[in-house]
């Protein structure tokens, strides 16, 4: 039956846990988010059994169910989910180890999390306390309609407590547009925030969750420094191989070759790029990048005779590619057209792509679990043969002013070329074509102040020298290079993320960064693209 909540939800959480020993948050029940907005964390606990922390932010706190078999798209297949005591807000980025003895004592992951909406409710804190809750999720990967109901006995128990009479429900997934039969969650075992298995977590607890601060700091230091995922003695061994030889990272053992030959020549009067210096490079960013290409398609742009040869598209992965490498097979393809394609879903993928003479690494801005749904709108600033670096900022700041006038959030990076693109995040649901409509009309306003810079033609040829503004990009299969991905010129620059501020810099240039400076980089001001994996951003109407 239905009760009501007590004076201090998170009362029954605090008397089970000695906070002296555990780093998991005490917590406070925050104010209501001022944009409506309603979160959700799924995370991976392996405490005496395996099972996956299901937690709704309902009325102030993550309401909370345990799932043996964790959450599925599958709609036939129903999961038990037992319901636990209230957690803190806090608690949606809690990624590290509870001690032996404490309650829940193991290994935690933050295996998925996102926005979520009431579906059928108004009062979503009534409804579970009805027993039955019906709610659309919009996460890394789960979305959809899903259903919560409370079974009539309430005889069940938490994981493998032998049944202490907490509730037992049902998590079901509705057959909808999202509906994958036969998806199982023990699939994908990484962190969606880190990129970290629980296994790597439990040997390395403290490395990328500080509990002594607050959650937004700590996220913020996921992505700074850019060594730590990296053992010491793993970037030795790749230093004292020869030519070639087999190289292990990241727990897999890769075969790496002509290790010596030159990818980029030097610039500035420096030497040139080798492939092992690319390799380390890649296996040092790894763990940085891979929140940005997790679950999507990965395009690569081959160049495996160096950057100064003619490069070319790949996307198909090749048949003798490693057993382990994460691949999705793309069930809209033509024939003719590539259908496997490579998931970085582990560092050990995007070195391997290096290895393979990949230069630039190009993910989808739709996710393998819902490919025609973008949850990113691309912005493209595309300098012509005439256009001044002087003259892209001044569309750039144009662009700045006009998130702000709307009030979205978009995160700008220089290219490593000549240009500057702008990622906006947006909760999963307008199909490509609105969300390229949705770019068009910002563009074109943006043009219309400046006419003289931009033109609107297709050809480059003509163009007459000027800029593009490239909304066409947000459509299927069609792409922008990575934050932090190499591009294919002198010096090896990257794809640098930048703060909007940073237009004003006299000394902000496209290719500022390379793979040997960009990593200092990091450490002195952290990953300024994070709040790109924040995907509960809803397009406004444009007027």
């Amino acid at each position: 039956m239905a009760t009501a909540r007590t004076t201090d939800p998170l009362e029954p959480y605090r008397l089970k846990r000695d906070f002296t020993r555990t780093t998991e948050p005490a917590g406070a029940v925050p104010e209501p988010d001022a944009s409506g907005r309603r979160r959700f964390v799924v995370q991976r606990h392996r405490a005496r059994r395996l099972h996956y922390d299901f937690r709704l932010e309902i009325e102030g706190v993550l309401v909370s169910w345990a799932v043996p078999k964790g959450p599925t798209l599958d709609p036939d297949a129903r999961r038990l989910a037992v319901h636990v005591e209230d957690h803190p807000m806090e608690y949606e980025w809690f990624e590290g180890v509870i001690p032996a003895g404490e309650y829940g004592g193991g290994d935690v992951i933050v295996w998925d999390r996102g926005s979520w909406e009431p579906h059928g409710t108004d009062d979503p804190g009534a409804a579970v306390r009805r027993g039955e809750l019906h709610l659309d999720l919009m996460g890394e990967r789960l979305v959809g309609r899903f259903a919560l109901v409370r079974r009539d006995s309430a005889s069940g128990g938490p994981i493998g407590s032998g049944g202490s009479g907490k509730e037992q429900w049902l998590l079901v997934h509705k057959h909808d547009a999202y509906a994958v039969s036969g998806w199982d969650a023990d699939v994908l075992r990484t962190s969606v925030l880190s990129g970290r298995t629980n296994e790597e977590v439990k040997a390395a607890p403290d490395a990328e969750w500080r509990s002594d601060e607050p959650a937004a700091t700590a996220l913020h230091r996921l992505g700074a420094p850019a060594t730590r995922a990296l053992r010491d003695e793993e970037l030795s061994e790749l230093g004292e191989l020869r030519s070639e030889g087999r190289w292990t990272v990241f727990d897999r053992t890769l075969r790496v070759t002509n290790l010596d030959k030159v990818l980029f020549p030097g610039r500035g009067g420096q030497a040139p790029v080798t492939k092992r210096e690319l390799l380390a490079y890649t296996a040092r960013i790894a763990p940085v990048l891979l929140p940005y290409l997790r679950g999507r398609a990965l395009n690569l742009h081959r160049y495996p005779d160096g950057s100064d040869a003619k490069g070319f598209w790949h996307k198909e992965v090749p048949p003798r590619a490693p057993e382990w490498l994460p691949r999705w097979d793309n069930p809209a393809a033509d024939p003719g057209e590539a259908r496997t394609y490579l998931v970085a879903d582990e560092p050990a993928a995007l070195v391997w792509a290096a290895q393979f003479g990949a230069l630039e690494w190009h993910p989808w801005t739709s996710s393998t679990a819902a490919p025609e749904r973008p949850d990113h709108a691309l912005f493209d600033i595309d300098p012509g043969d005439d256009t001044s670096w002087e003259e892209v900022l001044d569309l750039a700041r144009l662009h700045r002013t006009a998130f702000e006038h709307v009030g979205v959030r978009a995160y700008p990076k220089v290219t490593g070329r000549r240009g500057v693109q702008v990622w906006v995040p947006i909760r999963r649901g307008p199909s490509f074509d609105e969300t390229r409509e949705w770019v068009e009309r910002v563009s074109r306003t943006v043009g219309a102040v400046l006419p003289g810079l931009v033109s609107w033609k297709w050809e480059k040829r003509r163009r007459g020298g000027r800029a593009r503004l490239d909304y066409t990009q947000n459509a299927v299969n069609k792409t922008l290079v990575a934050p932090y991905s190499p591009r294919p010129a002198a010096g090896a620059p990257v794809s640098a993320p930048i703060s909007w501020d940073e237009l004003d810099d006299p000394d902000l240039r496209p290719d500022r960064w390379t793979v040997r400076t960009v990593l200092d980089r990091l450490d002195e001001r952290g990953d300024l693209f994070r709040g790109v994996l924040d995907h509960a951003q809803v397009l406004p109407r444009l007027h």
